[in-house]
Formats: structure tokens, C-alpha cells, sequence
């Protein structure tokens, strides 16, 4: 009887471990020794905490088993972005191995401190996203933001950061990248954002002592976009659906799997974007939704002291489309009314 529920034991042991794979820990990454037409799981260590332990990322690498190109997909380099989490993670459970030309490289947390903390900036309060490439021997973000650079960046050939809003905002389903540039234009056309802001990468907004990693990574010769898929410490289903959609349909134009794609007209592209922002305090009513086209003069937003009365009215300042927008009421001189983007072609 003791044999038989030793063996039983075994088995179901067994079968726990095959369906669980096999996960790593490794300093550095190396393409040339992983299996072709298979999934890897690693650990990749990007420094050390406060007491000695290495700082891990979570890294998924699907090779297929005709060499080629690389892909990368990072998400959460702001610890309460989510969204982009979910997609990759779904990604992974449809990627047919036996398809797939090139590898695809993932970073399901890029910033893990922050994650576990349900922050947005890494551990000593700085945005990671603005301080590329970094530095070897600099403060905390710097340091991280260097072994990004270092270790995970240059395997890449095409690139798409994936993000949300930050807290107390919303996000429309929205892209960001060069549409002066054919193969940047096309994967953002393939993932059919509501709106495209076209630029090249520095950092658009808040505080920065260096470059975003998309134009890190511009700079190193790689095809990077950015995607910002909707509301942080949130999993919403639409945008998850929409991101690994568009993300097989980016795979299948660049030939990471067979499959013909029909890229549609951008919709929405702007020149340029910015900010609106309340000069007092108070409780902000904001009048207009996120996709929303907007004539300059319209109506903005209204804002009131402690008793109700109104002490501020916002209007348009010129004609756009709402990319994002302020969702928490109580606001200081200086907070967000929404994030206007100004569309190419007003129509």
C-alpha cells in the first residue's frame, strides 16, 4: 500500500513538473544556446536591492525554429501600468512555435520594485522612462535603466513599449511613433490605435534627465513604437483583446508568421500633443470624453472652490481630439484637465 501512494505520488509529482516549465535564473542573455521551437522562461538579473538580492525580470522568449529577426515587447517599466502585462501573457498562450520565423523577446515587468509596491516610478522615485541610457556607476534608476540598455535593448530589431495612463487618469487607445518612418508607420497602422501621435520619441511630459527607451532604442538602430492601452492598476479586456490582436498582426508584416495582413488607414494622426492644465485648486468637472473631437472655444471643463461656486472656467484652445484626460476631482493649481492631441487633418 505504501509503494502505491509513493507511486501515485510520483507520478502526480511529475506531471505537476511538465506542466510547469522549467524557469531559470541567468546575468545575461545569450539567443545562440536556447533551443530553437521552443518557449523559454528566465530570470534576468538587473542589479541588486537594498539587501543584496538581485533585482529579476521576468523574460519570455518564443524562438521559432527558423532563425531571423528579433521582436521585443516590454511592459510595466511604470510599476502601475498593467494592461501591457496581460497582453503579453496572453500573447504567449498563441504563439504557434511551429509558425513563428525569428524570436520574440517579452518583458512581462520591467520594473519590478515598482510593481510590488504599486507605484509608478522605480524605487527611489524617479520616472525609469526618462533617464536612458543611464549609467553604469549613477543613482538607483540610472543604474537600472543602464542594465535595460545593456542587456536587453541591443538583441532587439523591432521594438513596442507597451503602456497605460498613470494614476487618477484615463487613456484612449493610443500609439506613438515616426510616421516619417515606413516601418514605424506600418506596425502602428497594423495595431490600429484610435489615435497616432507622431514623434520621435523624447520624452513628452513630466521631469527628464535623459531619453525615453524608445529613443534609446531609436538610437541604437532599433524600430521602436510606443502603445498606450488604456487605465493603470486595471485589467480591462477590450484593451487586452486590441494588444495581442494588433501585436500578431505587427508579427505577420514583418514576417514572423505567415499571413496576409491588410494595413488600414491610420485614423486620427496628430502633429503634436499636449497637456491642458488648471491654474488654482479646487474640484475639477471635466466636460468631454477621451476620443472626443473638440472645437477650439468649446466648452472645457469647470472648476469649484470648497462651498460649489464656480471659480474657473476652461475652454478649447484649439481644435483636437481628447487622447487622455483627468479622472480625480480634486485637483491643485497645476493639475491635469486632459491631453490634447492635434490632429494632422481636422476633420
Amino acid at each position: 500500500m505504501t509503494r502505491k501512494l509513493i507511486f501515485v505520488f510520483l507520478v502526480a509529482f511529475a506531471h505537476l513538473l511538465k506542466a510547469q516549465s522549467i524557469t531559470t535564473t541567468i546575468s545575461d542573455l545569450n539567443l545562440a544556446v536556447l533551443e530553437n521551437g521552443k518557449i523559454h522562461k528566465h530570470w534576468l538579473q538587473l542589479g541588486e536591492n537594498a539587501v543584496g538580492e538581485f533585482i529579476k525580470v521576468p523574460i519570455l522568449i518564443a524562438k521559432g525554429k527558423n532563425t531571423g529577426k528579433v521582436m521585443g515587447l516590454t511592459a510595466a517599466i511604470h510599476g502601475n501600468e498593467v494592461n501591457g502585462i496581460a497582453i503579453i501573457h496572453q500573447l504567449f498562450t498563441q504563439i504557434e512555435l511551429e509558425k513563428l520565423s525569428g524570436t520574440i523577446i517579452a518583458i512581462p515587468g520591467l520594473n519590478p520594485l515598482a510593481i510590488e509596491n504599486n507605484q509608478r516610478e522605480f524605487i527611489d522615485g524617479q520616472d525609469l522612462n526618462r533617464v536612458f541610457p543611464g549609467k553604469a556607476k549613477g543613482n538607483r534608476s540610472q543604474q537600472m535603466a543602464y542594465q535595460i540598455g545593456e542587456k536587453i535593448i541591443p538583441f532587439f530589431d523591432y521594438h513596442i513599449d507597451l503602456h497605460t495612463a498613470s494614476f487618477g487618469r484615463i487613456n484612449s487607445l493610443y500609439g506613438r511613433g515616426d510616421m516619417q518612418n515606413d516601418t514605424l508607420a506600418n506596425m502602428l497602422r497594423a495595431l490600429q490605435p484610435d489615435i497616432i501621435v507622431s514623434n520621435k520619441g523624447a520624452p513628452s511630459f513630466g521631469e527628464a534627465t535623459g531619453l525615453t527607451m524608445r529613443a534609446f532604442a531609436i538610437a541604437k538602430g532599433v524600430h521602436s513604437i510606443t502603445m498606450e492601452y488604456g487605465n493603470p492598476q486595471v485589467y480591462q479586456a477590450d484593451m487586452i483583446e486590441r494588444g495581442v490582436r494588433g501585436i500578431q498582426d505587427v508579427m505577420r508584416f514583418l514576417n514572423f508568421m505567415p499571413g496576409n495582413i491588410n494595413l488600414p488607414e491610420p485614423k486620427n494622426v496628430c502633429s503634436k500633443s499636449y497637456w491642458i492644465y488648471i491654474d488654482k485648486g479646487g474640484y475639477l468637472d471635466i466636460l468631454v470624453d477621451i476620443n472626443q473631437k473638440l472645437i477650439k472655444g468649446e466648452k472645457l471643463a469647470i472648476l469649484k472652490n470648497a462651498f460649489g461656486e464656480v471659480t474657473a472656467t476652461y475652454f478649447v484652445p484649439e481644435d483636437g481630439i481628447v487622447i487622455g484626460k483627468s479622472t480625480n476631482p480634486v485637483n491643485g493649481s497645476g493639475g491635469r484637465i486632459i491631453h490634447l492631441g492635434i490632429l494632422a487633418n481636422f476633420k
